[in-house]
Parts: C-alpha cells; sequence; structure tokens
C-alpha cells in the first residue's frame, strides 16, 4: 500500500499556496476566514428537512445528530476533508464541499443509503453550496475559469449538476481596496424563502470589507439591489427565516466579535440577537422557524449551538458520542524530553491517505501551504502539554513530534492495529550545542493572539501553545482588524497573569500603516495609540499623518521600543526597488527611531536582510529582531507562535527590562530553525572591536545545529559574503573556523540558510542571522556611498508619493510629513559626502 506521509521528509519539493489557484491578495486572510478549515469542532451547520437533526461538519466529515440525542452518526468517511453541507428540502439528499488537496469540489451524499457523488470536476474552488426552496437548483460561489470568487447556480438531476449558469460577472471595479482584489466577488449566497431570489454578499464598488447585503432575481437583474449597507468580513452568511420576513447574519458591527444579528429581509434597521466577547456565526434558521442553529468559540474551540429568536434561550448541542462508519482504535501519545520528564510538544498524526487526525478538544492548525510533489494535503498540527488520546483508523500511521528549534524532529511510522488502545512514547533530544554555547531564552516579537480566525485564544492557552514550542517569551501585538482590536482588553504595560516561570506574555502594538508600513511598539507604559492607522480613504483617517514618525515618537514617550515588521519581498526590491514601495524604514532609521528591524518574519528573510545590510552600511546600527506574526486563532497560518523567534543571552535575570535591553543592544540572533553563533576572539554579537590598522587579519568561530537540512553557513562583512561554507551530510551541524582581511572598519555577521523550503519548517525557506559584531578604526565606522544612494532613490520616491496624496486634512500634516523626509534626505546626503567604501 502506498504512504502519502502528511509532512515530507525530502527538502527539495516546492513549496505551494494551498488552493493557491485563487487569485486574490493576502491569502492568509480569505483563506482563513472563508474557505473552509479542518477543526475538530463543529464548523458548519445545517438542519433536515424535518427539523428534529442538525447535519455538521466536524473534523473533516459530516455528521447527523438528532437534538437531544447523545450520539452522533458520520455520514462520510472519504479521501478528503468535508465541508459546508445543505440538506435538500426533500431530505433526501445534502449537498457538501469536499476538499482534496487540489481543489474543494461540489458533492452529494443520499442520507438513505450514505451514497456519496461526486457533482463537479472542474478543478476550482468551489463553496457554500445551498438549495432552493423548490429543491431543483443550487446556487455557489466558484473560482472557476476566474480565480476569482463569482456566483453559479445549477440543477442537480438524477445526481447530476446540470444547466450550470454564473449569475454574476467577472467585473473590476472602480475604487481602490487594499485587502481585497480590484475585481468584485460575490460570496454567502442564500435563497429567498419562495426560492425566486438570490440574496448574497457583493463588494461591487465597496472600498472596505467583503461587501453589503445585496440580491436579484437570477436571470432578470444585472445589477444587485443593496439590502444593508455594512463593513463585513467573509463571514456575514445570512439566512433567511421560513417565513420571508427577515434574516439572521453574523456582524462584528460596533464590536471586536462578531455575533448574530437580525435584518428585515428587504433591508431597514438590523437588531443584535446575541451578545459576548466572542464569535457566534455560521446561523441557520430551523424548517419552522422557531430556531436558530450556529456555531459558537465561545469556549475557545468551535461548538454548535441553538438559539431561539424569540425568547433569546441559548443551547449548547451536547457533544456526543461518535458513531463511525468505519472501525477506530484508541492512541495514547506521551512525549517526554531525555529524562523521561514530560515535554510539551506539536503534534501531527496523519493516516495512508494523508488525513489527519486529532482528539476531539485540541485545536487543529494547518500550515498556509503545501509540497504537491511529497503531500497531498498540506501539514496539520496539534500542540500537545505532553500527553493526547485520539481516535484513529485501523491503518497505518506517519507520527511527528517536535519541540521547537532546540529539538530534535521525531519521526515514526505505526503499523495498522487491531482495534485495541495503543500507547506510543516519545522521546524528544535536544541539539548537541557547542560547550560553550550559554544560556539562552527564545522570544516571539509579532503574535496576534486574537485575528477574527476560528478559534478564541485566551492568554493561558497561548502560554500552552509557547510551551509546546518551547518559547520562553512573546509580545501579543495588539492591532485593528477592519474596524475592531480584538484584544485591546488586555493591554497592560505589565507581563500578563497568565505569565509562568517559564513563559512571558506581554501585549504591545503593531501600528497598522500600509502607505508607511507596519511598525512594532514594544512595552508601550501608558496607552495603546488610537486608532491605530492612517492613510484609509473613504475613511475618517484618509491623511498620511500621523505618520510613522509622528507615531514612533509618541511610542518613545511612552519608553517603548519601536521596529519594523514583516518587511520585503523581493518583487519589492528586485530588479530595483518597486515605484509603487513607499516603506518609510529608511526615513525612521535615518531620524533614529528604529531599534529593530524584524529580519526574521513574515516576508522574504534575504531580499530583507539586504535591506538591512544597507542600513548598517550607513552607520545605523539597528539590531534585528524576529516575529512570527501568528494569528494564534487561525485554523491556517504561516507556522505557529515562535515560527520566527529571537534567542537573547541570558545572564540570569529574565524580565521585561532584560529583554528589551537584550535586544536593543543586539546580544541576539534571529531564527526559523537553525541554531547559530559567531565569535571574533571575546566578541560577540552587539560587541564593538577595535582595529588598529587597515589589512588587519580577523579571525572568526562560526557554528550551526539545526533539526532541518541547512545548506549553507556565510560569513557576511559589509554587506559581502567573504566566506561561505557548504553544508554536507545531514546538513544539520557544522564548526568552522576561518579569517578574513580588513579593509578599513565594518561589521559582521553570520547567517545559515537554505535555497529551498524543508516541509517540517513552516517558512519560505530555512533562516538565521547573528546580530552584528562592528568594528571600528580609530573610532570611524562604515558608511557606503552605495547603500547611502540607494537610500537617496527610496526618499526621493516616498517624497514624490506623500506629496501626491490627495489625503491630507489641511497643509500643515502635508508640509510636516514632507518636512520629515526632507531631513532624511539630508543624512542619506550626508552619507554621501562622509563614504568610507564606495
Amino acid at each position: 500500500m502506498a504512504f502519502i506521509f502528511c509532512a515530507a521528509f525530502s527538502s527539495e519539493a516546492q513549496r505551494i499556496p494551498v488552493l493557491n489557484q485563487v487569485d486574490l491578495p493576502h491569502n492568509y486572510y480569505f483563506r482563513e476566514l472563508y474557505l473552509p478549515q479542518l477543526t475538530s469542532g463543529p464548523s458548519s451547520v445545517c438542519w433536515t428537512s424535518d427539523g428534529k437533526s442538525l447535519i455538521y461538519a466536524m473534523a473533516g466529515s459530516l455528521w447527523i445528530q438528532e437534538l437531544g440525542a447523545e450520539t452522533a452518526l458520520q455520514l462520510t468517511d472519504g479521501p478528503g476533508y468535508d465541508f459546508q453541507p445543505d440538506s435538500s428540502p426533500d431530505g433526501k439528499t445534502v449537498v457538501f464541499t469536499r476538499y482534496n488537496g487540489q481543489s474543494i469540489e461540489l458533492m452529494s451524499v443520499d442520507l438513505l443509503t450514505g451514497q456519496t457523488t461526486e457533482l463537479t470536476r472542474n478543478k476550482a474552488v468551489n463553496l457554500e453550496p445551498v438549495w432552493s426552496a423548490d429543491g431543483k437548483t443550487i446556487a455557489y460561489v466558484s473560482t472557476l475559469n476566474t480565480g476569482h470568487f463569482l456566483l453559479y447556480t445549477a440543477e442537480i438531476e438524477n445526481g447530476l449538476l446540470t444547466n450550470n449558469k454564473r449569475i454574476t460577472p467577472e467585473r473590476k471595479s472602480m475604487v481602490e481596496r487594499y485587502y481585497y482584489s480590484e475585481y468584485d466577488h460575490a460570496i454567502n449566497p442564500f435563497w429567498s424563502a419562495d426560492g425566486a431570489r438570490l440574496y448574497f454578499i457583493s463588494n461591487r464598488e465597496v472600498a472596505h470589507g467583503t461587501g453589503f447585503i445585496v440580491s436579484l432575481f437570477p436571470g432578470q437583474d444585472s445589477i444587485p439591489r443593496i439590502i444593508h449597507q455594512e463593513e463585513t468580513s467573509w463571514q456575514t452568511k445570512p439566512d433567511v427565516s421560513p417565513d420571508g420576513t427577515r434574516m439572521v447574519y453574523s456582524s462584528y458591527l460596533g464590536r471586536n466579535w462578531h455575533q448574530l444579528w437580525l435584518l428585515p429581509a428587504e433591508g431597514g434597521y438590523p437588531a443584535p440577537l446575541t451578545y459576548g466577547d466572542y464569535d457566534n456565526a455560521n446561523a441557520r434558521w430551523s424548517p419552522d422557524g422557531s430556531r436558530i442553529a450556529f456555531i459558537s468559540n465561545r469556549t475557545g474551540n468551535t461548538t454548535l449551538w441553538t438559539i431561539d429568536p424569540f425568547s433569546g434561550k441559548e443551547q449548547q448541542v451536547a457533544n456526543p458520542k461518535l458513531i463511525y462508519k468505519n472501525p477506530r482504535a484508541s492512541l495514547t501519545i506521551l512525549t517526554t524530553d531525555e529524562n523521561g520528564n514530560r515535554q510539551p510538544a506539536r503534534l501531527s498524526v496523519c493516516d495512508s491517505r494523508g488525513k489527519f487526525y486529532a482528539p476531539r478538544d485540541s485545536w487543529i492548525h494547518a500550515d498556509d501551504s503545501s509540497y504537491p510533489e511529497t503531500q497531498k494535503f498540506e501539514s496539520h498540527y496539534i500542540h500537545s502539554q505532553g500527553s493526547i488520546t485520539l481516535d484513529i483508523p485501523i491503518d497505518s500511521l506517519y507520527i511527528v513530534a517536535s519541540s521547537g528549534p532546540e529539538y530534535e524532529i521525531s519521526k515514526q511510522t505505526l503499523a495498522p492495529g487491531e482495534g485495541g488502545s495503543q500507547t506510543l512514547n516519545i522521546k524528544l533530544s535536544r541539539l548537541q550545542m557547542p560547550e560553550e554555547y550559554g544560556n539562552w531564552k527564545s522570544g516571539d516579537l509579532h503574535i496576534h493572539m486574537n485575528y477574527t480566525g476560528h478559534y478564541r485564544t485566551t492568554p493561558e492557552i497561548l502560554v500552552q501553545q509557547a510551551k509546546a514550542e518551547n518559547l520562553d517569551f512573546m509580545y501579543n501585538l495588539l492591532v485593528n482588524k477592519e474596524q475592531r482590536v480584538p484584544d485591546i482588553s488586555h493591554f497592560s504595560p505589565e507581563a500578563d497573569p497568565a505569565s509562568t516561570d517559564e513563559v512571558l506574555l506581554f501585549h504591545s502594538q503593531e501600528y497598522h500603516t500600509s502607505f508607511w508600513g507596519h511598525l512594532g511598539l514594544l512595552n508601550l507604559n501608558d496607552h495603546f495609540i488610537f486608532p491605530g492607522y492612517a492613510g484609509y480613504p473613504q475613511t475618517a483617517f484618509p491623511s498620511l499623518y500621523p505618520h510613522n514618525v509622528n507615531i514612533a515618537k509618541q511610542a518613545k514617550a511612552q519608553n517603548a521600543l519601536v521596529g519594523y515588521v514583516h518587511p520585503f519581498l523581493e518583487s519589492q526590491l528586485y530588479p530595483e526597488q518597486s515605484k509603487t514601495l513607499t516603506n518609510d524604514l529608511p526615513l525612521n532609521a535615518a531620524l533614529g527611531l528604529v531599534d529593530y528591524y524584524e529580519l526574521v518574519g513574515f516576508a522574504d528573510h534575504i531580499p530583507s536582510a539586504d535591506v538591512w545590510y544597507k542600513l548598517l552600511n550607513c552607520g545605523l546600527r539597528i539590531p534585528a529582531g524576529a516575529g512570527t506574526d501568528a494569528m494564534a486563532n487561525y485554523a491556517s497560518l504561516r507556522g505557529p507562535v515562535g515560527q520566527n523567534r529571537i534567542y537573547i543571552k541570558n545572564d540570569g535575570v529574565f524580565d521585561q527590562t532584560a529583554i528589551t535591553d537584550q535586544i536593543k543592544a543586539g546580544r541576539s540572533y534571529v531564527t526559523n530553525g537553525p541554531l547559530i553563533g559567531l565569535k571574533v576572539g571575546d566578541a560577540a554579537y552587539g560587541d564593538v572591536v577595535q582595529l588598529n590598522r587597515k589589512g588587519e587579519k580577523i579571525a572568526y568561530q562560526a557554528f550551526v545545529r539545526s533539526a532541518v537540512g541547512v545548506d549553507y553557513l556565510d560569513i557576511v562583512w559589509n554587506g559581502e559574503v567573504v566566506k561561505r561554507h557548504k553544508l554536507t551530510g545531514s546538513k544539520k551541524e557544522a564548526d568552522i573556523t576561518g579569517e578574513i582581511t580588513s579593509k578599513g572598519p565594518g561589521w559582521m555577521v553570520a547567517r545559515a540558510w537554505s535555497e529551498k523550503a524543508d516541509p517540517d519548517l513552516f517558512d519560505i525557506y530555512p533562516y538565521a542571522s547573528t546580530n552584528p559584531i562592528y568594528f571600528e578604526v580609530d573610532g570611524t565606522y562604515v558608511i557606503s556611498k552605495e547603500a547611502a544612494g540607494y537610500f537617496l532613490t527610496w526618499m526621493d520616491r516616498l517624497k514624490k508619493a506623500a506629496m501626491n496624496h490627495e489625503g491630507y486634512r489641511d497643509q500643515r500634516e502635508k508640509d510636516i510629513v514632507l518636512a520629515d523626509i526632507e531631513l532624511g534626505r539630508q543624512f542619506y546626503l550626508e552619507c554621501l559626502k562622509n563614504s568610507t567604501i564606495p
């Protein structure tokens, strides 16, 4: 039997974004907020036609559960992951979607026989099928032939999809959008009670959000009629009541979380039906209109609830005993360290089909990309505190366990069991570090505890995730998401009370201005800086002021560290700087307002490093930082908390002051996997070495240890790779010594990296870098003519873009911005004049 690994061994495989046939920007948003994701709890629900039972998607299958019953029957157990059920009016057939690893296709299952039928094979992303009242037609969303979400209708005859029609055109909008495509989309379809009209969400000429609630009569209307105007975010999913008078939908209007709202079917004033600091979504009316079923994350994981719309009484649907279509066994997995102590870990368990399994109470997370040559599905994982028990098929299993960069990755294959209980003990071994390595603490400077994802994270859960990733400290950066700041109630200058002796959690801010670039503001000691963004057209904040210079000064007045986060992609910098690049990092750096640069983050590390090298070559001693930008409550994300992290030297004191002191001093290194070191004599990163003369020999020592393969260990001097050491064998460790001849002042870093991605590391490729060791000659330091010219070009483009912007509220704001840009230009002109190297 062929075995499809859920996390492959080969690092030669190509990393491809999941469902990359969707041609839209910011895929990490629509993938999590719109595309169905694998969760251990319910994710979508519908009623049976008699109103006695619920059919819901959970753990990749469809289930049917009678209200009040203590058991649920598995309806599907196919080769893919099943989502989004809708039951036909005659109660015989359920349409649903199936993710097969390459596309999402429409399927149906006969409720009497259990037989499943494939309705589409178009290799597109087909979503949200819903029956019309007469049971002859379905509406659904598809990316077929366009890559954009458009609305279709089709008829089902004898189990086949016929008379397929596209209802909404592919159309470019006249308004500018940032988070959404220039092409209009149509999502969340649902029928009127009589089946004559289609309602849906459309962003036709809408600048912000996923769009308004609209309606049209298929075959009659060319332009939809607006029912309700509101900024929405993928999860509105309205549903009309059986009597046709009103609809229920999800909204975060004036709040930080989605709740259920009621709206007259023809439009009017909406009224909230539920309240709470959690999400209620995916609502469906019962056939008699007496109840509404919905999905809630109030317990953290997704759960199934009903509400009486006349009394407001909410009731959780019982967590049932599961009756599987095929036999299951019980597997307990224990993870320990080398001394036999319980070791929290990240775990992945897959069968021979590549399908993933998890305990019912564990949060399932998925990588945002896959490796089609070796994987059927993207890698999924859970976090364990050292012991889990789950139901597994009677099949071969592939199990992967890890606990951050300092541990080897354990990979095991289990032969099929016989149906009884099994226990697997996994010992996780630490990498063997050089004897002089010392004591270090690792931290993630950029995570988001809650960011409108499937789950509801608490500080306690976040600390558990950190323990499983062997992460010592982290910064939850509070940030606006459309009109919300989900974690604003947690803002505090102090460590969160959920912090332990092992993990420190801080709540700070990411300033979210897309024109100027995003700032990380660590350890604000007084207040969150509202509104958290600028330059948003058609809002009350269209101006480019306050710009990042102003925000950085505000943050520093609160004794915060200011960093630039998720910096650059290759396309923004090569073959030359993009004409649309308006990030003002060089400006704030020139004005002395940057305390760290997120070298390893949600970006492309080597191009980002090239920009950092040029800053260093202008005498700007800005240390590297690292942050994953992990949305910790997402089911689909690039890496868990700590995927990108900074290691700081720990000399005994471990608190907020010690952390920020080491970050600012550059006594640290950054990585997404490899552990790295560099010394010149007794000098290490952050130190300054005085050279006696030009041409002096500089002897160095460097090492790398890694749980994944690394191709190269480089020594970089003033931005140039002067020594490249190619790793061989396992490519997981190297100890090198060498010597270079200096030509004057400069800086040196060591970096480790690979040319290709590795499926065991949820990032674009392995990468690590030390911070610089600086070298001065007679007190002078390196200033590069080439780097200064590079940033002057950047500043001239920035000046032109800022000058032509039409959003300023008055001339004073424009004058302040342009004056600061001119100060930055003067800095780089001085660098040109005083350069010490070409």
